[in-house]
C-alpha cells in the first residue's frame, strides 16, 4: 500500500502518496551531477516532442525518473537558487546582483511585477519591508560546506563566467566593458551570494566555465557534486531580441507572446549534448546520476508546498509547477512520479544521499525517501 497524506497546494487539498517503488538509497552515486534550467512549467517540456525532443525520448529509457508534480519554491528566479543551494529564500523576492551593500525590493507579489499572475498586494507588510532591506550577501551554510565536511569534492560550472571576473553580474562585457549578453547570469549562481564561498578563495577557485566540464570529465577528475548552470539560451530562459542579435543566436530573443518555442529547442539541444558527454565519460562509468531541474514556472501561476512562502492572507507563493528529470543506471522502466515535491526536497535527498546535515527548511522534510528513491 502507498503511504499517504493530505497537505495544501495552494488553495486546494492534495493527497501525496509515497509509492512503493520509491525505496531508500542503498548507496550514494561517484558522482551528482545537478544540472539547472529556467522558466518553464511541466506542460511545456513534458509531452511537447516537437520543441524538445531529445528530453521527450529521454523520459522513456530505462533508468530514467520524471516528476509531474514538483513545484518551484517561490518567484522570481534567484530565490529557488539560494533555496536549492541552503534550503532558505534568505527572505528575498528578486533577481538582484550579489553584494553587502545590495538591497532590493521584491519582484514578484508586488503591484509592479511584471507578470499578471504574481502582480499584487500579496506580501504581508513585514514580507516586503524585510526584503527590501536584506542585504543580498549571506553568511548561512550551504550545501558546500556539508560537502567539504564530509571530504566530498564539488564544483559548479557556469557558462559564459568570466575566469578572470567571476563577480560580474552579467557576461560576455566588451573591450569597453559594457555587457554585450546577459548570456552569464549572476542571479543563476547562488554561490556568489554567500559569503562562506565568496570570501574562501579556494571555494572560488571551485567555480568554474562550464567549458572545464569536458576536460574535467575526459580526465576523470569530475568531482563528487557538480552544479550546472547553462547560459540563458541554453537554460530556456532567453535574453532581449537586441542582444541575441548581437551575440547572433536569434533563437535566443524573448517572444512576445505564446510559448518560446525557439528557445525551448535551444536549451533541448543542449542539453542533449551535455548528458551525452557525461553518459560517455569515465564518470558514468563509476557510477553518476543527472538530475536535471526547472527552477520556476513562466510565471502562469504560485502554486506551491510546504516551505514557500505565506503572504497576505494567507495565500501561498510558490513557483508554481515545473519539471525534474532524473537519469540513473537503473536498468528498470521509466518511472512517472505524480507525487508533489519541490526544491527542500531535492536538496534533502542530496543531503540524504550523501549523509550530509540537513539546511533550514529542507530539515522539515518527512519521507524524503520519496525523492531519494530517485536518485539511485
Amino acid at each position: 500500500m502507498p503511504l499517504c497524506s493530505v497537505r495544501s497546494i495552494a488553495a486546494a487539498a492534495v493527497t501525496l502518496c509515497l509509492a512503493p517503488a520509491i525505496t531508500a538509497h542503498a548507496a550514494p552515486p561517484k558522482h551528482l551531477f545537478l544540472i539547472m534550467m529556467e522558466n518553464h512549467s511541466t506542460e511545456d517540456i513534458i509531452g511537447n516532442t516537437e520543441d524538445a525532443p531529445f528530453l521527450n525520448d529521454l523520459l522513456k529509457q530505462t533508468g530514467v525518473r520524471y516528476a509531474t508534480q514538483y513545484f518551484g519554491v517561490t518567484h522570481p528566479s534567484m530565490p529557488n537558487y539560494l533555496a536549492l543551494l541552503s534550503g532558505s529564500t534568505q527572505g528575498v523576492f528578486d533577481d538582484c546582483r550579489a553584494g553587502a551593500d545590495v538591497t532590493c525590493p521584491p519582484a514578484a507579489f508586488v503591484p509592479e511585477a511584471d507578470a499578471p499572475a504574481i502582480s499584487g498586494h500579496l506580501l504581508t507588510e513585514d514580507q516586503a519591508n524585510s526584503a527590501s532591506g536584506q542585504p543580498h550577501m549571506f553568511d548561512a551554510p550551504t550545501l558546500v560546506d556539508g560537502l567539504e565536511s564530509a571530504g566530498l569534492s564539488w564544483k559548479a560550472y557556469m557558462e559564459d563566467i568570466r575566469p578572470d571576473a567571476k563577480t560580474d553580474e552579467y557576461a560576455p562585457v566588451g573591450s569597453d566593458g559594457k555587457v554585450v549578453a546577459k548570456l552569464y547570469a549572476q542571479k543563476h549562481n547562488p554561490f556568489m551570494y554567500f559569503s562562506t564561498v565568496r570570501d574562501n578563495p579556494a571555494r572560488m577557485e571551485r567555480i568554474v566555465p562550464y567549458d572545464a566540464l569536458a576536460r574535467d570529465l575526459a580526465a576523470g577528475t569530475a568531482p563528487t557534486f557538480a552544479w550546472i548552470t547553462p547560459n540563458q539560451c541554453h537554460d530556456m530562459h532567453g535574453i532581449s531580441p537586441a542582444s541575441a542579435e548581437k551575440v547572433h543566436i536569434p533563437d535566443c530573443a524573448y517572444v512576445r507572446t505564446g510559448l518560446d518555442h525557439k528557445v525551448i529547442r535551444l536549451g533541448d539541444a543542449w542539453l542533449s549534448d551535455t548528458v551525452a558527454t557525461i553518459r560517455n565519460s569515465p564518470a558514468w562509468a563509476e557510477g553518476a546520476v543527472i538530475l536535471i531541474v526547472w527552477d520556476e514556472d513562466d510565471y502562469t501561476g504560485f502554486g506551491g508546498l510546504d516551505g514557500s512562502p505565506i503572504g497576505r492572507n494567507g495565500v501561498l507563493l510558490g513557483g508554481s509547477r515545473t519539471p525534474l528529470i532524473v537519469v540513473t543506471h537503473s536498468d528498470v522502466a521509466p518511472l512517472k512520479i505524480d507525487v508533489p515535491f519541490n526544491h527542500y526536497y531535492t536538496l534533502r535527498a542530496i543531503q540524504d544521499l550523501f549523509d550530509l546535515d540537513c539546511l533550514e527548511l529542507s530539515c522539515d522534510i518527512e519521507h524524503s525517501e520519496r525523492i531519494v528513491g530517485l536518485l539511485d
